[in-house]
């Protein structure tokens, strides 16, 4: 039930969110907001697939 929930959330930030590997973003010049979009992609992410 819970990775379910997670797979989901998963589509969903793939659908809504931008993603800023793919547009080459320096994450040592990022802003707080685009720090936290990736944190929370990537939290998700990797809970989606354990």
């Amino acid at each position: 039930m819970k990775k379910q929930c997670f797979i989901l959330l998963a589509t969903i930030n793939k659908t809504l969110l931008p993603s800023y590997t793919k547009k080459r973003l320096d994450l040592s010049k990022a802003s707080k907001i685009e720090l936290l979009i990736f944190g929370w992609r990537l939290f998700v992410t990797k809970r989606a697939l354990n």
